[in-house]
């Protein structure tokens, strides 16, 4: 066991503290890793408001990258030394959806069995079964993708959350290719990385979609062929306009709320598709939606956990990507900040102020 500075949620809706924590030795199949970079995501809010579950307190931090310091019996996929971004789909090879072949829809995904504690023995809940707001953290082996160690830790770390959530909502979920049309509604960092998916794959028109000038900015610079401000125009007719009339071949809804997904269930093109990747809270409804307007328009409505991705198909060939510089992982780091900062991170973020503020360790 060794002790390390880590970043916690005591309680809910408290700020967030700075502690030492305890960190064990890897056991069969674990892996300790010295965390290099951890962007500060919305998720990790959520937690400390009690907006995921109430199992306080929660080493914060999942967004993710840095080395492997040691591995437990049994483990051969990372070895020490390997530079490895982490994942919350470390997938379990048996369940039903591995066994047909869709091991990114794993419904048994695993995390590490030994508990990382406060000094006193309090067990914490590491966040997405990670908690990197930490010097150090103890994961499944299974949680660790190996990618370039030349890649830049804080660009290419966002792949662990946010970013694979974006990208993969438009290329694995939207199955966008050349040619489609894309609309994006919400440009916040998810939304921002499906314009920068759709735009990778290489889509046309991209029209994003939000009330924010500087997020709108931003889409612009990372792929959109078009910006509307829904603040001051009626987005659906703005959509439908910019696709002569029909809609878009593909909507993601990046923002998670009941009205931008009808928004984008009417912006869709007939036979369309509606990618729901924002995350609603669980009262959120969708009211007055006639069902043969689901049935009439056809096409697909669908929901992207994690962006459908596959953390040991898909980070190899982004980082190889990104290495080559045909996408721009730097541009989603907007500041570097140190752990002390995260409580400052999280009202900054709430402000839309960044798209990622990135931990350094």
């Amino acid at each position: 066991m060794q002790q390390v500075k880590a970043v916690i949620a005591r309680s809910k809706g408290a700020p967030v503290e700075l502690v030492t924590i305890n960190v064990p030795d890897p056991g069969p199949g674990e892996a300790v890793v010295k965390v290099q970079a951890c962007g500060v995501c919305h998720t990790d809010l959520h937690y400390r408001e009690g907006g995921i579950n109430d199992e306080f307190p929660f080493l914060l931090g999942h967004e993710a990258s840095g080395i492997v310091e040691a591995v437990g019996d049994g483990v051969t996929e990372v070895a020490p030394g390997d530079f490895v971004i982490l994942n919350w789909r470390a997938v379990c090879g048996q369940c039903r959806a591995c066994r047909r072949g869709q091991p990114w829809y794993c419904f048994a995904t695993h995390n590490a069995k030994q508990k990382m504690t406060l000094e006193d023995g309090t067990e914490l809940s590491p966040a997405l079964g990670i908690g990197a707001f930490a010097e150090k953290t103890l994961v499944a082996a299974g949680q660790c993708t190996k990618v370039d160690p030349s890649a830049r830790p804080a660009a290419v770390g966002l792949l662990g959350c946010g970013v694979m959530a974006g990208i993969g909502a438009a290329i694995n979920t939207g199955a966008v290719t050349r040619g489609t049309s894309v609309a994006v509604i919400g440009c916040g960092g998810v939304g921002v990385a499906a314009i920068a998916g759709a735009a990778l794959a290489g889509a046309g028109p991209i029209i994003a979609v939000d009330i924010d000038a500087k997020k709108l900015a931003t889409a612009a610079r990372l792929g959109a062929t078009h910006t509307v401000d829904s603040s001051a125009t009626d987005p659906v007719a703005a959509i439908q306009e910019l696709t002569g009339g029909f809609g878009a071949d593909v909507v993601i809804e990046a923002v998670g709320r009941p009205e931008t997904w009808k928004q984008a269930f009417y912006a869709r093109d007939l036979a369309g598709t509606v990618v729901l990747v924002g995350v609603p809270t669980p009262e959120m409804k969708i009211p007055d939606l006639p069902l043969i307007d689901v049935f009439g328009r056809g096409g697909a409505l669908k929901s992207s956990w994690y962006g459908d991705c596959l953390p040991s198909r898909d980070f190899p060939v982004l980082v190889d990507l990104y290495q080559r510089g045909k996408l721009d992982l730097d541009a989603f780091v907007s500041e570097e900040i140190a752990l002390t900062d995260v409580e400052a991170a999280f009202d900054r973020m709430h402000h839309g102020e960044v798209l990622r503020s990135v931990v350094i360790l």
